[in-house]
């Protein structure tokens, strides 16, 4: 059975892609997100099935957070992963340690950190297929 492909996600590059007042409570708008994947996990056959990578029922969903929003928990069908620095560098190094040898996509809209990833041999794909 091949490798679950994995789905990494920028929680502050999406979480900042919309204007909803998330600056307000970064850590609950990151949960906010959190729980949005974990639906996408539970019903991989449902509306955004695929809309980030075409990884469907096989992906192993991972939310990177990072200064205000840490604390966020893991919950089923998301791990949470706490940047103690910077977000970017850890979906790097995340990428680099998991993502080899199977299909990887990192959820951003950060030209640099796209351009790092991809050097990896990871897809990228924008905020709004998560949103």
């Amino acid at each position: 059975m091949p490798e679950r492909a994995l789905l990494v996600v920028d929680a502050a590059n999406v979480v900042g892609s919309v204007p909803d007042g998330w600056w307000r409570d970064r850590r609950g708008a990151a949960e906010r997100l959190r729980d949005r994947l974990a639906a996408r996990a539970a019903d991989p056959d449902g509306e955004h099935a695929g809309d980030a990578g075409d990884a469907g029922d096989a992906e192993e969903i991972v939310l990177v957070v990072e200064g205000a929003a840490r604390g966020v928990a893991s919950v089923p069908g998301v791990r949470v992963v706490e940047a103690p620095g910077s977000g970017d560098d850890r979906i790097v190094e995340l990428v680099a340690a998991e993502g080899r040898g199977r299909r990887c996509t990192v959820v951003t809209a950060d030209r640099g950190l796209r351009e790092r990833v991809e050097a990896l041999g990871a897809r990228t794909a924008g905020p709004r297929s998560v949103r």
